[in-house]
């Protein structure tokens, strides 16, 4: 069995529903940007996606209800990204005992707070890998499960095998997750690579919007464009 067999069972054996290994050549300079030299000199990335608990998501339109939004901010979003990084951290060590450099990247951890984004973007690594394509919300869609997923990665030089191509966009004109957003954050821009996420996404009217409700003493929790998804909401 391969190294990224093994890599892949671990990961199922431990909760994993979505894994897939990205070539990152072409990404380098994106990476460079928003990480820095370290992070860009990796060759691959392993990316890991947990999927989202439907009942909970599914309430979301209430999230003015305590409860609702205690359970998605704890469940949907503080538990699965904790275990997101032990699982990083289970997988990377397996690869450092293997030979080879591995360095797992928290699953929301924020080093901008002008930019407002981590240092490496996870939503990329799972593109990459062919698990999803980037959406009008600027979330990683998957065909099966929509924005529905929580992602975290692990940079390595690891001689892997990238899992598969970039998934064309097939957001097509569907404008559900730019219609719900109470702040009108996105504007319904198609993803285009050489473009920078603020020509489709304001960021800092998501931030603003947390903000005022934590001063209104309410649990910042939104995710209306994760719920309004077709890909992720399932039919009757």
């Amino acid at each position: 069995m391969t190294l990224q067999d093994e890599l892949n069972r671990i990961a199922l054996e431990n909760g994993v529903q979505y894994f897939g290994v990205a070539d990152l050549s072409d990404a380098a300079e994106f990476i460079l940007d928003q990480g820095d030299n370290e992070l860009s000199a990796y060759p691959f990335a392993v990316s890991i996606g947990i999927r989202l608990m439907d009942p909970i998501v599914d309430k979301l339109p209430h999230r003015d209800e305590r409860a609702v939004a205690l359970n998605y901010k704890h469940h949907a979003y503080d538990v699965i990204n904790s275990r997101l990084d032990m699982i990083t951290s289970i997988l990377s060590s397996y690869i450092q005992d293997s030979g080879y450099s591995a360095l797992p990247l928290p699953a929301s951890k924020r080093i901008d707070d002008e930019r407002i984004c981590a240092q490496f973007s996870h939503k990329l690594a799972a593109h990459l890998s062919g698990l999803g394509w980037i959406g009008k919300s600027c979330l990683l869609i998957t065909p099966d499960n929509g924005p529905r997923v929580r992602w975290a990665t692990i940079l390595t030089d690891a001689s892997l095998q990238p899992t598969g191509k970039k998934l064309e966009n097939r957001c097509g004109t569907c404008n559900e997750c730019v219609n719900i957003c109470p702040v009108q954050a996105f504007n319904g821009r198609n993803f285009i690579e050489s473009e920078s996420r603020e020509l489709r996404y304001d960021a800092r009217k998501c931030e603003d919007y947390f903000k005022k409700m934590e001063n209104n003493g309410q649990i910042p929790a939104c995710g209306l464009c994760v719920y309004a998804c077709p890909y992720g909401r399932k039919k009757d």
